[in-house]
């Protein structure tokens, strides 16, 4: 019985994971098909996960719809590709006749080839934008007002000269609506000065603070964060909801796609100069983690998610690495300014470490991830 009250509880991760994960594939996935078609390319076959087939339906143009067992990304496999990464002709594609080499892939100019990849990072990124403002739009925002109730002694806040009762307007020039949008900042720039605007009493007063850096244990792992030492009230009265209209809600989606692509970079940058913890670094099993947790909250909290994975999945794949899409461009702008394509020799090459570096970056978020989530698994089973 305890048995199968943990795997309920296990499908409980699994479910909303799946449900994220298929959303953001496939409209990643989604950008690729449309420009292909639009550039006139064969689209052999779109792929929902791999391996073998649960179901699949070809449809009039002859491509492939298939929904296949594992859940961990997808494809869009284009004529005369030898795979689903575009990763190089195909063994029978000089053989092609005419009429099928002009809607193969390989054979289409490099900016058409260019626009087909891009198109993926693309459209994660409008996915994750239409979310946003769906989200702000439809639900608003509920946040605690920026008002400090208590500065802790020999903290940054108090080092800096921040006093209870101090109302944070602005950091950095950005206003603060709420304690969350300051916390976030804060939290994300450890030993960076950050210029404070707070009001206190009828005057606006300047400060610089410089958050602390401190390694915080959360329900997702540990985090290196920047903390000053402040707290606001939890008064029912401190709870502020705001609404807003279109036009603000997609001028708020912007920018949280601004601040989801600076913060991700400024930690691979500090992750390289070791001012950054690895252990942020996560794979499938922690993000279905944290897809159980969030789905505990509300579906939208669910949607939210599936918006900041659309954008990070953007990201990661306009990263220079062969294999990735970035990697395609960066093959992409060689050939147009040398006049033509590398050498298939030094792509397979480039293949081969970019499969290399992909499949380490893998393995080692699986790692983290089992040292995080194993003890949990231990205890709830054993």
């Amino acid at each position: 019985m305890a048995f199968l009250e943990h795997a309920w509880s296990l499908a409980g991760y699994i479910g909303p994971f799946v449900f994220v994960l298929t959303i953001v594939v496939f409209f990643h996935e989604l950008g690729h098909f449309l420009i292909g078609r639009w550039c006139g390319v064969k689209v052999d076959a779109f792929s929902l996960g791999f391996g073998p087939e649960i179901a699949a339906f070809v449809d009039r143009r002859g491509t492939r719809w298939r929904l296949a067992w594992i859940p961990l990304g997808g494809y869009v496999k284009f004529h005369g590709d030898a795979n689903g990464a575009s990763g190089g002709k195909s063994g029978d594609a000089d053989a092609m006749p005419d009429d099928e080499r002009k809607v193969s892939f390989f054979a289409q100019p490099v900016w058409k080839r260019a626009a087909i990849v891009a198109a993926g990072p693309a459209a994660s990124f409008l996915l994750g934008i239409l979310i946003f403002i769906g989200s702000f739009y439809f639900e608003g925002r509920t946040t605690l007002a920026p008002v400090i109730e208590k500065v802790r002694a020999g903290e940054a806040a108090e080092m800096a000269g921040l006093q209870p009762g101090d109302l944070i307007v602005s950091i950095d020039g950005r206003p603060i609506a709420g304690w969350g949008e300051m916390q976030r900042i804060v939290q994300s720039s450890p030993e960076i000065a950050l210029n404070f605007v707070v009001q206190r009493g009828s005057k606006e007063v300047p400060l610089t603070v410089t958050p602390n850096r401190r390694d915080v244990q959360t329900p997702f792992g540990k985090n290196r964060v920047g903390l000053i030492g402040i707290e606001p009230s939890t008064d029912a009265r401190s709870y502020i909801h705001q609404s807003y209209s279109l036009g603000q809600s997609t001028s708020m989606a912007f920018r949280e796609t601004g601040f989801i692509v600076e913060r991700t970079v400024s930690y691979i940058v500090g992750v390289f100069a070791g001012r950054e913890s690895t252990e942020q670094i996560s794979g499938p099993i922690r993000i279905a983690e944290i897809s159980g947790e969030i789905a505990k909250v509300s579906i939208w909290a669910v949607i939210s998610l599936a918006g900041i994975l659309s954008i990070s999945i953007g990201l990661l794949n306009l990263a220079p690495i062969p294999l990735l899409d970035g990697g395609h461009l960066l093959y992409y702008l060689i050939e147009a300014l040398k006049g033509g394509p590398l050498t298939e020799r030094n792509q397979e090459l480039g293949y081969r470490v970019g499969l290399g570096l992909v499949m380490a970056l893998m393995l080692f978020a699986t790692f983290n991830d089992i040292l995080h989530v194993g003890p949990k698994l231990l205890r709830a089973f054993g």
